[in-house]
């Protein structure tokens, strides 16, 4: 699948230097925040994880090189942004490819100064003294923590030192900024759900009994990579039969048998914004009876949750949503008994329906951001992304139900992101009625034209 729409998206260098002055405005007075980039990762041996950038690195900065440091220094005269990376190296960039070196990237990010990584123990403690905080997440950078640490102690032990600063996590006031979504970040957001739908519906179209599980995942990441996203944004679950009862299902090694269902649960990274898109469906193309009356239930307490992604409700009422009606058609198909609210406040339909109706969506997959603020739930508003994601699971060897139904898992997953107009369902492409499920696979397309991507939905 082509992608002809790529040139046109990113995010502007304009943009980094604003996320920085918000987070700089953020800051009480004498505070200093320190940002480090993602390390590379051994696989084995002398073998690496392909890198990627730390979120927060990445958010601030758009830098993609490991060995980097951003300091950010209010009130500094010279600039208040700094960055720490690695210097220029002829013969390793032979090795490993180009690095953009100090002062191209100084350039590049619209950085004030930047410096060598191997100057850090001879710059960075000068800017921490005569300050009064440190915004810092102690913990993840576990080498960087013993280095702070030893910086502290020699400013306490200094003569007329008036004591170290204070360690403030950084966390919850960056993870605030990344909540609201720009509009180029949506634009991201829509891309990459849209490349997933396109691999879910490519899978759709070539699943049928005998094939490995395995060879569906084949062909989401045929389509990821061939559109520009070349990483997935979490392993993909493709779960046939029993194993979609499995949550984090990731072995994709089972063969595909007639009269099973398949969950698919895939979306690709593009562009350092993640896609999080789940479908469930027959693998010979036919739903049965059991297993339509479920899918049902499902989509109508994913459509229920979608329709309460609105300005000033809060986070808690489209799962409130979905679990009402699927505790209603539970009832209804005899699978649980007692009253519906009765039901809810108990917790029974948990039996069927354990886990969350979504999460946030950024460039994590479970994006960064609170889900209570002062141990309420926080508040919608537009700019927000999160997943809609209802289930129903039922156990092999659960007696209570009747035999049709055991053994069944279904959920149904959207990237939705909240506009000025309403939710929009960031995903669509993907085919999700019974009947444009079934018409896709019989036919190899959708039952109808899918729209262009919008451009600009914001």
């Amino acid at each position: 699948m082509a992608d002809s729409t790529s040139a046109a998206l990113g995010i502007a260098k304009a943009e980094y230097t604003r996320r920085r002055a918000r987070l700089i405005a953020g800051l009480a007075p004498g505070g200093l925040a320190i940002v480090p980039s993602a390390r590379e990762q051994l696989r084995s041996r002398d073998t690496y994880f392909p890198f990627r950038q730390d979120s927060d690195f990445l958010y601030l900065t758009g830098f993609s090189e490991p060995e980097a440091l951003l300091v950010l220094v209010p009130g500094r005269a010279q600039g208040e942004a700094l960055l720490f990376c690695r210097e220029r190296d002829a013969e390793k960039e032979m090795w490993d490819g180009p690095r953009l070196g100090p002062e191209r990237a100084a350039a590049h990010c619209g950085l004030c100064d930047a410096f060598p990584i191997g100057d850090l123990d001879d710059i960075l403690p000068g800017l921490l003294e005569g300050r009064s905080r440190i915004y810092f997440t102690m913990g993840r950078f576990p080498q960087l923590d013993r280095r702070l640490q030893s910086y502290l102690q020699a400013i306490d032990a200094a003569p007329g030192s008036g004591g170290s600063p204070e360690m403030v996590d950084l966390d919850h006031l960056l993870h605030d900024l990344r909540l609201v979504k720009s509009a180029a970040e949506l634009r991201l957001l829509a891309r990459a759900a849209g490349i997933t739908a396109e691999a879910h519906r490519r899978a759709m179209t070539r699943c049928r009994p005998g094939l490995y599980e395995y060879q569906l995942e084949a062909e989401i990441l045929h389509c990821f990579v061939a559109a520009g996203a070349r990483e997935p944004a979490y392993p993909t679950i493709v779960g046939g039969g029993r194993n979609a009862l499995v949550m984090h299902y990731c072995s994709n090694s089972a063969p595909l048998k007639s009269g099973d269902l398949v969950l698919v649960d895939a979306g690709c990274e593009y562009r350092g914004y993640a896609a999080d898109v789940t479908r469930t469906y027959p693998i010979n193309g036919r739903f049965s009876g059991a297993q339509k009356a479920l899918y049902e239930i499902v989509l109508a307490g994913q459509l229920a949750a979608i329709a309460q992604v609105q300005a000033g409700n809060h986070w808690d009422q489209p799962h409130a949503a979905s679990v009402a009606v699927i505790t209603r058609g539970l009832v209804d198909l005899g699978l649980l008994s007692g009253d519906v609210d009765g039901l809810i406040e108990s917790g029974a339909y948990r039996r069927f329906y354990m886990h969350r109706a979504g999460h946030w969506l950024g460039m994590d997959v479970h994006d960064a951001g609170d889900y209570r603020v002062h141990g309420q739930w926080r508040q919608l508003e537009p700019g927000m992304v999160m997943t809609v994601e209802p289930g129903i699971y039922i156990a092999a060897d659960d007696t209570g139900v009747p035999e049709p139904f055991r053994g069944i898992g279904i959920r149904i997953e959207d990237d939705v992101a909240l506009t000025k107009n309403g939710p929009e369902v960031l995903s669509a492409a993907a085919p999700k009625t019974i009947a444009d499920i079934e018409y896709t696979m019989r036919e190899g397309v959708g039952s109808q034209e899918w729209p262009p991507m919008q451009e600009e939905l914001w």
